[in-house]
């Protein structure tokens, strides 16, 4: 496994020593399992800029700790992959900013996380590359080790010929992820952009699924250089949500939660980190407007938004919290009463459990994001509600929305469309409402983080269709 983070956070024990706990989050949960199994190393970044560890063990998992110095972190991270790719992926809704001292710093950085790969690896072994910080590394291990099989997934969005088109380097991020035998992205149309990008900006070949250098085509080229690019969209450990979802001392915090907020009878929840992506300002005037028009009462709903911290340190993400403070000031001053509150905004990260509590004390879940590559919360909100209790809301642009069809599906930047959709959804029938859960709950179940992990790898590990290429 190669990623920009390490699966591990730094915490301090009882008596000051340095320890090491297992990190959060859905590709942790379905990728350990697989590599406690296989013997298999991590290789990352551990978190910490200027420092140097060795390789050390954690969970039976190797971890080979990638460096990082401020230089890197400033031109690699918040630079090149936050403030270049990030707003390019994601349909430009902030202009990207594009700077060489950046891109070769990306380059610099990619071949350290290549040549650490490289060394670590056994023959033959499995490599899965994970995500935009890294897109160089398959064609710089490739280079460096071409007896390995390489995947890598994608999980933001990719977009358009058109779009990418403005990124000077195109040709080398093509060239850098065709390095890998599977590309895997969230959805089928950003397979499809990918590959006809392949086909615009670089000499491959595509044919269907897959693009092949100009070699293979005359017979001289290794099968090994041929990319194949497919949708296998990430999910959750729907279990482990149904199962938190099931303990008395959450579903207690739940109550409380809504004695808290003054037991209304629709609560309105939103959970997305602080970024622009999220739709945080177009779902907040749809809100207010409904409460401006009477649609929606304070006392009777209640808006709960977490707005998780995030890359605090560059000036669009600042901007965005300050008008988005700004909103939610206005609209508690315009419509809070002397008993009840318009939009509780929480501005913190929150543990698992508490997140589980919040998702079953609301009725509503908005998910309004203006572009996602999938938006797991999403999935955690069906999840949890294990009575088929609630609805989601869901953005038309989220890659959440392939898979769960039976939510009220909008499109954020139609503000008049996402006021009717919620109010769709809060005066739904209850038997309509349920059977629409139910559904999804049933898919979640059957397409769980584990079998999304299972069937990348088993693709990963098909032989090539030489005969039907050529």
């Amino acid at each position: 496994m190669v990623a920009n983070r390490l699966p591990v956070d730094r915490v301090e024990g009882e008596d000051g020593e340095l320890l090491w706990r297992r990190s959060p989050g859905g590709l942790v949960t379905a990728i350990a399992p697989v590599m406690q199994e296989s013997d298999g190393a991590w290789v990352g970044w551990h978190g910490a800029t200027g420092e140097e560890l060795p390789p050390f063990e954690n969970e039976n998992i190797h971890l080979i700790p990638v460096p990082l110095d401020d230089e890197d972190f400033e031109l690699y991270y918040e630079g090149f992959s936050n403030s270049t790719l990030w707003p390019l992926y994601h349909d430009v809704i902030v202009p990207p900013e594009f700077h060489r001292t950046w891109w070769d710093n990306y380059k610099k950085v990619n071949k350290r996380f290549a040549d650490a790969t490289a060394k670590v690896a056994n023959k033959g072994a499995t490599v899965w590359v994970q995500d935009y910080q890294l897109q160089l590394v398959p064609k710089l291990l490739r280079e460096l080790r071409p007896d390995l099989r390489i995947g890598f997934f994608n999980h933001i969005p990719f977009p358009s010929p058109e779009i990418f088109s403005q990124l000077p380097w195109r040709r080398q991020i093509l060239e850098g992820l065709a390095g890998a035998d599977l590309v895997g992205f969230q959805r089928t149309a950003d397979a499809s952009n990918f590959l006809r990008s392949m086909r615009r900006y670089t000499d491959r070949t595509v044919k269907g699924s897959w693009a092949i250098p100009p070699a293979h085509l005359d017979g001289s080229a290794s099968t090994r250089n041929i990319c194949r690019a497919e949708a296998h969209p990430i999910s959750i450990d729907t279990a482990q949500v149904a199962e938190l979802a099931h303990d008395p001392e959450i579903i207690a915090r739940a109550k409380q939660i809504r004695k808290e907020l003054g037991n209304p009878k629709t609560v309105l929840l939103g959970v997305d980190r602080l970024d622009y992506t999220k739709g945080l300002r177009h779902r907040l005037k749809a809100y207010g407007e409904l409460l401006a028009d009477g649609e929606l009462v304070v006392g009777q709903t209640c808006l709960v938004q977490v707005a998780s911290p995030s890359r605090e340190n560059v000036e669009r993400y600042a901007q965005l919290r300050d008008q988005v403070e700004l909103m939610v000031g206005s609209l508690n001053g315009e419509h809070d009463t002397m008993g009840h509150t318009a939009v509780r905004y929480l501005h913190h990260s929150y543990p698992l459990r508490e997140m589980i509590a919040l998702y079953l004390a609301a009725d509503i879940m908005l998910v309004t994001a203006l572009r996602d590559g999938m938006n797991l919360v999403a999935k955690e909100f069906v999840a949890a509600h294990t009575d088929n209790s609630g609805m989601l809301v869901l953005s038309e642009f989220a890659g959440a929305a392939d898979q769960l069809t039976q939510s009220v599906l909008v499109n954020p930047h139609d503000i008049d469309g996402m006021k009717s959709g919620i109010l769709r959804a809060v005066h739904m029938d209850p038997l309509e409402s349920s059977r629409r859960m139910r559904r999804m709950r049933r898919h979640l179940k059957e397409h769980d983080v584990a079998r999304w992990s299972d069937t990348f790898l088993t693709a990963l590990s098909q032989p090539l269709p030489v005969d039907t290429l050529v």
